[in-house]
């Protein structure tokens, strides 16, 4: 048997700094508005995370807001302007219960859920986080370069 994964959900950055994501995962969760988060940055400067909005509470929010949302795509949601700006405060908010080298400095919206059928999740709904990474190539690299 041959272990490919972390054993243990805990990455490096480069500046030396241990980041544990799925504590930081579960605490960013508890904001309506993110459906899935998940923490990258393993081996660069800073933390960073690809997050699945709750598309049906934007929604909701959207229209008490004045945003029309209710009858985009999911696409459309995840490259909305004011969406993301709202994300990001939900995110800064978090971040504020975290050390300053585990804050996430970025974020990139994506516009599908991460599904045990995509391959991105395991039969108890834990992230493949290397397949997820593979996938979200572009988004990662729109991040870190």
């Amino acid at each position: 048997m041959k272990i490919t994964d972390r054993k243990k959900e805990i990455f490096k950055t480069s500046g030396g700094k241990y980041i544990a994501p799925q504590a930081m995962e579960n605490k960013f969760k508890e904001s309506r508005f993110i459906e899935q988060i998940m923490v990258i940055g393993e081996n660069e400067k800073f933390p960073a995370a690809f997050i699945v909005p709750c598309f049906a509470f934007i929604k909701e929010w959207s229209s008490k807001n004045g945003l029309n949302l209710e009858n985009v795509t999911n696409e459309e949601i995840a490259a909305n302007e004011s969406v993301y700006k709202q994300i990001k405060d939900e995110v800064n908010n978090f971040n504020q219960g975290f050390g300053n080298w585990e804050q996430i400095k970025k974020i990139v919206l994506l516009p599908k859920e991460f599904t045990i059928e995509g391959d991105e999740l395991t039969p108890t709904l834990k992230f493949k986080r290397k397949k997820i990474l593979a996938k979200y190539q572009k988004e990662y690299q729109s991040i870190y370069s």
